[in-house]
């Protein structure tokens, strides 16, 4: 998109136009990156639905595939920074669209902290050493938890400075990092079903006892939690060349590679397992089955490329946070606009922003030090936050849609006659999720057994919160400036 084009949308071109179409699909695929969200939450998965867990992956890919969908047209529509804000901003001008922002904004610090603290899953097996604090390392320990919030923050500190670096500085490493994950996976579904001891019919019943229905459905948490993300491929639009045509492409690819890679990784993982009824796979999880499979030595190696993708997703994670934060504060729509929005001139990026989310997220991890349930905790949040702003767009859209205020552009990435039914089904997917994630069960949200209404029901109260500080902050803000919103 030329900068003539940007300017239709009443902004100037400030961040560099660098990203070529991988770049663009790398910066969804490592915000999703499947090494770090399935490696963080097999075991959960399989401690709820068995091999039954399985099932729940088709079903969250094709529900977040229908989303895609819908935002694949908008980024063809709306190529800026910012990409949710920036989609529910023109489809529903005032509240709700700043409101959508907001929620993103809250989902990506959440999620930046949920990322980071993967490396407990992966450091420790690789060297006893990087347990910091000694003790038990099994993320649901009180010393695995603070040490996963030591070893969090320290990754934060270094993806807040990548970040301040410049966007070819974050490419550079973002597309080698990618390339290693994806070499990465492949290596191990190949290798995974190379040594497997028994067949893909392993996902028909259970091991062991029937999880039943609601296990099942507590365990879609680990792919509603690994599927989301894909957005950060659009949100990135302002530096990626030609993006009306390369971003819908890049959120597409994102999520449907990283959902079929996911897919197969999980399927291979069982049916190569030693045991499926020992108890290891729902304590240790895939680190088990790696180092079970391929050896203590090659298992560690691998173990190391899994701690890197957890780092360029960690580092991708922040650098949407921060366009997002960009494109909400050149709008005046947070406090400290003017600092939030400016553009530092040596690296091309925005460094307030990228300092902003950093010191959230620590401060997030900080507030849960020594917590056992950090894990479940943040990643349920997450993903109900996340959600809840993805239906704040595909909602209004449907709307718009529905009263024919939303038609096809020519030449660019459209639904045509199947949009309405892709709209209709994308809006009440995103509501079921949101209910069967933030529904509160205490073998998510309470693994003490305190048995606090509070302790159970903190995504809701954290999405209240949310909401409470943000129109709070909407009304402080109401008289400030905003851009000319064109017409659709």
């Amino acid at each position: 998109m030329p900068s003539e084009d940007l300017s239709a949308f009443g902004y100037r071109q400030e961040l560099r136009r660098t990203l070529g179409g991988f770049s663009a699909f790398a910066a969804g695929f490592s915000f999703v990156s499947i090494l770090t969200t399935v490696f963080q939450l097999f075991a959960f998965g399989y401690s709820f639905g068995d091999t039954l867990f399985f099932w729940t992956w088709p079903l969250v890919l094709a529900g977040q595939m229908l989303v895609a969908l819908n935002f694949a047209e908008l980024a063809a529509r709306f190529p800026l920074a910012g990409s949710v804000y920036q989609w529910a901003k023109h489809l529903s001008p005032g509240f709700g669209g700043w409101l959508a922002g907001w929620m993103m904004l809250v989902g990506c610090v959440v999620a930046l902290a949920a990322a980071a603290i993967a490396l407990q899953v992966v450091l420790p097996s690789v060297w006893s050493g990087f347990q910091l604090v000694g003790g038990d390392p099994a993320v649901t320990s009180p010393t695995g938890a603070t040490n996963a919030v030591l070893l969090g923050a320290l990754l934060i500190v270094f993806t807040t400075a990548v970040n301040a670096g410049g966007v070819r500085l974050i490419a550079r490493i973002n597309d080698v990092g990618v390339a290693a994950e994806l070499v990465g996976v492949l290596v191990l579904i190949a290798g995974l079903a190379l040594f497997a001891v028994r067949g893909p019919q392993v996902v028909l019943a259970p091991a062991g006892e029937s999880p039943g229905a609601s296990g099942v459905l507590a365990s879609a948490l680990m792919a509603a939690y690994v599927l989301y993300g894909f957005d950060t491929a659009a949100s990135v639009a302002e530096e990626t060349k030609d993006a009306r045509r390369t971003a819908p492409r890049a959120v597409l690819r994102a999520l449907l590679i990283s959902g079929l890679g996911g897919l197969a990784v999980v399927l291979t993982a069982l049916m190569a397992a030693p045991s499926l009824t020992d108890g290891q796979l729902a304590g240790k999880g895939l680190p088990y089955v790696i180092t079970a499979v391929f050896g203590d030595t090659l298992g560690r190696i691998f173990l190391a490329d899994v701690a890197i993708a957890v780092v360029v997703c960690t580092l991708t994670i922040q650098t949407g946070t921060v366009r997002l934060i960009y494109a909400m504060a050149r709008d005046g729509a947070l406090p400290g606009a003017e600092r939030l929005s400016a553009v530092n001139a040596r690296t091309g990026t925005p460094v307030a922003p990228a300092i902003l989310s950093g010191a959230l997220a620590i401060g997030l991890l900080l507030v849960n030090l020594g917590n056992p349930t950090i894990f479940s905790t943040i990643t349920g949040t997450s993903v109900v936050v996340v959600y809840l702003a993805y239906l704040l767009v595909t909602g209004p859209l449907l709307v718009r849609r529905r009263q024919g205020r939303f038609t096809a552009e020519p030449g660019h990435f459209s639904l045509g006659r199947w949009a309405i039914p892709v709209n209709v089904a994308a809006v009440g997917y995103g509501a079921m999720m949101i209910v069967n994630i933030a529904w509160p069960r205490a073998a998510i949200y309470d693994l003490a057994g305190t048995g606090s209404v509070w302790v159970l029901l903190f995504p809701i109260e954290f999405v209240g919160a949310a909401l409470l500080t943000g129109y709070l902050c909407w009304r402080r803000r109401s008289a400030l400036t905003t851009v000319p919103v064109p017409t659709i």
